[in-house]
């Protein structure tokens, strides 16, 4: 089937297949900018002209893992001299921060760490909803989950059930990278199947607890294997209805030690502009009208890429961010935090409307014009960058048992 007439497909509302959307995501010249007007007419329909952020923080506790996985720059092993573990007072003062600076989600994730307790994400939850109650706790991977439920000796479903009681409100589902065993044994061996992946997603979603929903694209993966990924999704998200947005993100390489190292050939080295339009536009058309919210991701492409996904079938900026350390770490330029209005700025360029919205994406503030009061500056020297974290004594893996020994019920 042609470009033209798949477009044409999804303009009557049929569902597309995955070979439908691989022929896509090799939209070239005419057909590309076909297909980019399509996924924009269709999220102009479902969004209108409301672009969405959120004020959140990120918080990545440990950098520490017990996996290798190869598109990964952030992880260190628990001997590194870079290796580094907050304690528990260091991530509620970042919460406290967060919290004074408006944001109204902190996102938890980290590397998973070695000896540790299994209910150390739950105490950990705890602790943070009894210092910030009215703060949204968006925390834990997949893979997180399962460890936790793993050293705990408990199911799934157990375990998600007493991080629901201790306040966790949703979960960011990455760790999804590319939903093929084939593809995951190449760049990531060791990391949750994509069988556990959904198995601990369908039981988040059945116990109530909503999740977001990523890709990570543009590595080794084929066109059908990216189309076959969102049809998965789309299965997925019609028996639940647990998706609150899709988040594409585009493989870094700089920095990823299946690169750096040269552990696996055929890795591209760089990700054209166009490739990411394409993810969105596809990305629109197949999931419609199953998960409304794409997110475009500054922190991996860059504002500017950012904001012309919002022509592509877009209709969220992400969010503030605040120590942003991952992309940070695989060599991403565009920084660790972007202040509100900056974001909106961007939205207001792309000439569309701000809105901030909650995690789950509840409207608290459309800004149809900009407030008079100047935000507060907020600073690389206030929050800390990744590399000073990393070559700081200060917060040493090493220490970590000191660390976790703190009592999280006071």
């Amino acid at each position: 089937m042609t470009v033209e007439a798949i477009l044409d497909k999804a303009a009557a509302g049929r569902e597309l297949t995955a070979g439908d959307g691989a022929a896509l995501f090799a939209a070239e010249g005419d057909c590309l900018q076909r297909l980019l007007s399509a996924a924009d007419a269709l999220r102009r329909r479902r969004a209108g002209d409301l672009v969405s952020y959120v004020v959140n923080r990120n918080i990545n506790f440990t950098n520490v893992c017990v996996k290798r996985c190869g598109f990964c720059a952030f992880s260190r092993g628990h001997r590194a001299e870079e290796g580094y573990f907050l304690p528990l007072e260091e991530i509620l003062h970042r919460v406290r921060e967060a919290r004074e600076l408006g944001a109204t989600e902190v996102c938890i994730q980290a590397g998973l760490p070695p000896r540790i307790p299994g209910s150390f994400y739950i105490d950990l939850c705890a602790a943070v909803k009894r210092e910030a109650p009215g703060i949204h706790v968006h925390a834990f991977s997949p893979e997180e989950i399962l460890y936790g439920a793993t050293l705990s000796e408990c199911s799934l479903e157990e375990y998600l059930a007493r991080l629901k009681d201790a306040g966790l409100g949703s979960l960011p589902g990455t760790s999804a990278e590319i939903l093929d065993d084939g593809v995951r044994e190449v760049i990531s061996p060791g990391r949750i199947s994509t069988r556990d992946w959904i198995r601990v997603i369908r039981a988040a979603h059945k116990l109530g607890i909503p999740t977001t929903v990523t890709i990570m694209y543009g590595h080794v993966e084929t066109l059908l294997d990216r189309a076959r990924h969102l049809d998965l999704i789309r299965g997925i998200q019609k028996e639940t209805g647990g998706f609150t947005e899709f988040v594409p993100l585009s493989f870094i390489a700089a920095e990823a030690p299946m690169v750096r190292k040269s552990l696996v050939p055929g890795v591209r080295p760089y990700i054209a502009p166009d490739e990411v339009l394409r993810m969105y536009a596809v990305s629109r058309l197949m999931l419609d009208p199953w998960i409304r919210n794409i997110q475009a991701s500054w922190v991996k492409q860059g504002p500017r890429l950012a904001q012309a996904c919002l022509d592509a079938g877009a209709n969220d900026f992400g969010g503030t961010l605040m120590n942003e350390s991952i992309s940070t770490s695989a060599g991403a330029p565009h920084g660790q935090f972007l202040q509100p209005a900056g974001i909106r700025s961007w939205i207001r360029a792309a000439g569309r409307v701000p809105v901030q919205r909650s995690t789950t994406y509840q409207t608290l503030r459309v800004f149809r014009e900009e407030p008079a009061e100047p935000e507060a500056p907020w600073s690389e020297e206030r929050f800390g960058s990744y590399q000073k974290l990393v070559a700081s004594p200060d917060f040493r893996f090493r220490s970590r048992d000191q660390a976790t020994k703190k009592d999280c019920s006071k």
